[in-house]
Parts: structure tokens; C-alpha cells; sequence
């Protein structure tokens, strides 16, 4: 049981760790109320379906846009300043929506404005967000470090909607606005009292260039491709949220048990988070991708046949669990072996890779499901997530024998960061 505890090292030891943590929680809190509030108003406007689904299109040019530049800005900038700027940024947005949902008639047009508005500024963050973790805990801590991240984001991710539901029967839509204003607030103080993180000596101005240079970087290494093709396939082949509502009206024809299809994951993701302990004594974290992934896929196939909608809840807790096992070796793996320089480029090629595929993968299952049927969608999916998976690591080939202790990207920012920390001791007593 010791070894399944989940180690919180990271947060004892490492101030600025602990201020991102409580601030990542304070953010995905008040988005995730958010998350719940913005298609419920759009719908309560217009009593369209398109009109709801209209908002992710305005959302997708930004997240690819401002995905990729943050990332070019969190290389060149200093790393907090950036989340200070970018958080007053969601700030002042949100509260505008809080304002729109007050008025007798909330203009509709302002709500897309706002949604592509937002969607820019959170990306233009997130790079600087993901990139500044390696900073702030030691090498050796960074396996613990995801897993303890990725156990406060589920914990809102969980309890953010269902905050939302409540205030939106209860109080309405604007306060539920207010709430995420509430979580930008402390968020944004939280990192603004962090120290600065200025960028490297080798840092190289934003530009086309520069960003061309981080994917060209990223093709060149086999394991970076990996994590990014073996989450892409398996979202693309097995992502089944979009059928839940009819999985449970017409396959189960239990309507009322749709809230614990969409919780299912996330109670999976944080069984697996709250027992994570053993996490940091894998080194073959190429090999723990792949098999999350394959166990992935296989948990979604089983969900698709389940006979009932007890089984199904089971198979979808299983598989949010092998989720948060392949994500938290993937961010280990970016975390230990890029180098710093470069780091938030790559971040913003992640941020793509982790938001793409799950859009194909709802596109993938309604066209089957129409197609085919429901159940067919989501077994199907989960057999294609297996087969793509072990094809493209048939095609990777390297990606399997990854070790931590052996791998030179590893190994050469393992002695970086060391020597960073005997300068650092040794200038400390001056």
C-alpha cells in the first residue's frame, strides 16, 4: 500500500510547484463551471444545436494559432509574467460574459466574440504553464510532479460541472460566470507570487522560424512521436463521449444515468492519480504509454458490448484510469528530455496533440454511429485504438525500449539540471 500512495514530494519541497498546483486547481474549477454555463446559454438563446456546436468551430482557430505562438513566447518571455498576463487576460473575458448573462437580453454574438477571445488567451498560457513544471521540482520528481498536477485538474474537472449544474438551476447563468471569475482572480494572484523564471541564454525570438525549428526538432526524435501518435490514435479511434446521451436514452434506456457515463473517466483518472505511488519507479516509459494505450482501447470495446450500464460504467473507470497512466508518463517523458530552450515550443505542439485527437475522435463516432449503430461505434473504436496502437509502435520500433536511465535526451538534461543546481548552491552563500 506504500508503494501505491501517491507521492506528494513535490508539493512539500517546491513553493512554486505547490502555487501552480493550487493555481491550476482555482482555474480548472471555475472553467469547468464555465465549460457547463456556455452551451446551456447558447442553447437557452437560440434552441439550436448547431448554435452550441458553432462554438467549438470558433474555438478551434485559436487553439491551433495561439497554441503554436504561445508556445515560440513561453521560450522567449519570462514563464510567469506570461501566466500573470495571459490569467488577467481570462479575467477581464469572463467577466464580460458574467456581464453579457446579467443583462435582460444577452447579445449572442458577444458570446462567440468572447468564447474565441478566451480560447486565444488560454492557449497563449498553457505553453508557459506546461513548460515552467520542469523548473520548479528537481529531475528525479517529475513522475510524482505529473501525477500530483494531474490529480488536482481531475479533481475539478469532476467537481466543476457539477458545481455548474447546480448554480445553473439554482441562480442562473451569470453566476455561474462569476464563480470562474472568482477562480481567474486567485489563479492569476497564485502566479504572480511565484518567482520569475526569465528564459534561457539561448532563447531565440518568437517567429515562424523558430516554431518551424520546434517541429522539425519534434519529427526528429522517435519517442517525442510516439507520445504524440500513440494519444492521437487512440483518441481519433476511441473517443466515445459524444454517444453517451444516446447510450443511455436508447441503448440502456436509462436517461437518468448520463451524468455517470460523462464522470465515469474522470473517477478512473482519479483512482489511478490518488494510487500513482509506484508511478516513479518505472523506467520503461515508452513501454507504459503503450500498454495504457492498448488497455485503453480495450476497456472502450468492452464498454460498447457491456449488457448493462453498470458494466459500461466499469469498463469507462477502467479506461479513464489506463488515460491518466499513458498522460503521465507522456508529460514525464517531454518533461525529462526537452531541453528547456525549446520547451515551450513543444508544449504548444502538445497542447495540439492532446486537442486534436479528441475532436477527430467525436467526429469518428457519430459518423459510425449513424452509419452503424451505437454500440458498433464504440466497440469498433476501441478494436481500431488496439490495432493502430501496436501498428504505429510496429512503425516507431524504438519507442518501446525507452528507458529514463540510458536515453541520451534523458540523461544529458538529467546533468543539466544538476550542474544548474551546484552553481546554484554554490552561489547561494554570496
Amino acid at each position: 500500500m506504500a508503494e501505491l500512495r501517491l507521492d506528494t514530494t513535490p508539493l512539500r519541497e517546491s513553493r512554486d510547484f505547490r502555487l501552480l498546483f493550487w493555481a491550476g486547481g482555482a482555474f480548472y474549477l471555475g472553467a469547468m463551471v464555465s465549460y457547463v454555463a456556455v452551451p446551456y446559454q447558447l442553447y437557452h438563446l437560440t434552441g439550436s444545436n448547431f448554435a452550441v456546436g458553432v462554438v467549438g468551430i470558433v474555438e478551434l482557430v485559436p487553439l491551433v494559432v495561439f497554441g503554436l505562438y504561445g508556445g515560440a513566447l513561453a521560450d522567449h518571455l519570462d514563464r510567469r509574467a506570461m501566466l500573470v498576463a495571459t490569467g488577467t487576460a481570462q479575467l477581464v473575458l469572463t467577466a464580460a460574459l458574467m456581464v453579457n448573462a446579467f443583462l435582460p437580453q444577452p447579445q449572442l454574438w458577444l458570446i462567440y466574440v468572447l468564447a474565441g477571445l478566451l480560447a486565444a488567451a488560454e492557449s497563449l498560457q498553457r505553453p508557459s504553464k506546461e513548460a515552467l513544471v520542469p523548473r520548479t521540482v528537481r529531475h528525479e520528481q517529475l513522475p510524482a510532479a505529473m501525477a500530483v498536477s494531474s490529480l488536482g485538474r481531475e479533481v475539478s474537472l469532476l467537481a466543476g460541472p457539477m458545481i455548474g449544474g447546480v448554480l445553473l438551476q439554482a441562480v442562473g447563468v451569470g453566476w455561474c460566470f462569476a464563480v470562474d471569475v472568482a477562480g481567474l482572480i486567485a489563479a492569476t494572484s497564485l502566479f504572480a507570487a511565484m518567482r520569475r523564471y526569465p528564459p534561457s541564454d539561448r532563447s531565440t525570438p518568437p517567429s515562424l522560424a523558430g516554431i518551424l525549428d520546434g517541429l522539425r526538432y519534434a519529427l526528429s526524435r522517435r519517442d517525442l512521436l510516439g507520445t504524440y501518435l500513440v494519444d492521437i490514435v487512440a483518441m481519433v479511434m476511441a473517443m466515445p463521449i459524444v454517444l453517451f446521451p444516446a447510450l443511455a436514452t436508447h441503448v440502456f434506456k436509462t436517461p437518468s444515468l448520463l451524468g455517470l457515463l460523462y464522470s465515469a473517466e474522470s473517477v478512473g483518472s482519479l483512482l489511478m492519480t490518488a494510487t500513482s505511488g509506484w508511478t516513479s519507479r518505472v523506467h520503461h516509459h515508452g513501454r507504459a504509454v503503450i500498454l495504457a494505450a492498448v488497455a485503453w482501447g480495450a476497456a472502450i470495446a468492452i464498454a460498447g458490448i457491456a449488457p448493462s450500464i453498470w458494466l459500461a460504467l466499469v469498463a469507462l473507470t477502467a479506461a479513464g484510469a489506463c488515460d491518466m497512466i499513458s498522460g503521465i508518463f507522456r508529460s514525464t517523458i517531454w518533461n525529462q528530455t526537452i531541453p528547456d530552450e525549446i520547451r515551450g515550443r513543444l508544449a504548444g505542439i502538445e497542447l495540439l496533440s492532446y486537442s486534436l485527437g479528441p475532436l477527430g475522435g467525436q467526429v469518428r463516432s457519430g459518423i459510425v454511429a449513424d452509419a452503424w449503430s451505437v454500440r458498433a461505434s464504440i466497440t469498433s473504436g476501441g478494436v481500431l485504438c488496439v490495432g493502430g496502437v501496436l501498428v504505429t509502435v510496429g512503425w516507431l520500433r524504438g519507442f518501446w525500449s525507452y528507458d529514463d536511465r540510458t536515453d541520451e535526451h534523458a540523461v544529458r538534461e538529467r546533468a543539466i539540471r544538476q550542474l544548474r543546481a551546484a552553481e546554484a548552491t554554490r552561489v547561494a552563500p554570496d
